[in-house]
């Protein structure tokens, strides 16, 4: 299995929502066996953040194969199933940070409002570091609410044939057409359609 400094590579930097990711796929794998090295195991994010990284270095699921949904609700949610059964789990983010003191409170307010002196992000830093490290340690069900599930799986990624745009001429996937009047459009052109 990747370890988290692979992860933290291909990311960039590490954070508590690479950990929060990384942490989920490896609950999914203990529960659902090894590393999709197709489209055998699909992971659906409720979200946009860190952790998606962590999930395609983990689990093999990428946007591009199509085994990697984001369904972005803004919610820390996880979704993990196998094809072709559908046996999946769904891993919910239920772990509270610690609370933070009053100076730690205004030192996040002075980041939220644009301050990014050093001594700001020193102690940005820092806190995140202490988050990371404890999510990184604690026991998956400490961190997540996990649920067993069995249901209908995404359907599988498929490939359409490219038509060109009568408007830019660009190349578009044959469903992604829109049809206006009598032209099929690519969706930028047909939002920006003005007989």
């Amino acid at each position: 299995m990747k370890t988290f400094e692979e992860v933290v590579r291909f990311h960039g930097h590490a954070c508590p929502g690479l950990a929060f990711g990384f942490r989920a796929a490896q609950a999914a794998l203990e529960r659902l066996g090894e590393r999709s090295r197709d489209e055998e195991l699909v992971a659906i994010a409720e979200n946009r953040s860190c952790a998606v990284d962590a999930i395609q270095v983990l689990c093999g699921c990428t946007l591009g194969k199509g085994n990697l949904i984001i369904n972005d609700y803004g919610k820390q949610v996880y979704t993990f199933m196998k094809r072709p059964g559908g046996q999946g789990i769904r891993l919910a983010v239920i772990w509270q940070s610690p609370p933070e003191n009053e100076e730690t409170k205004a030192l996040w307010q002075r980041f939220s409002a644009g301050d990014t002196s050093k001594e700001v992000m020193r102690a940005i830093k820092a806190r995140k570091g202490q988050k990371m490290q404890a999510i990184l340690k604690a026991k998956t069900v400490e961190l997540f609410k996990i649920e067993d599930i069995n249901g209908p799986l995404p359907e599988k990624a498929r490939v359409y044939a490219s038509i060109r745009c009568a408007k830019c001429g660009e190349k578009v996937m044959e469903p992604k057409l829109m049809k206006v009047e009598e032209n099929f459009l690519c969706v930028p052109c047909a939002e920006q359609y003005n007989p």
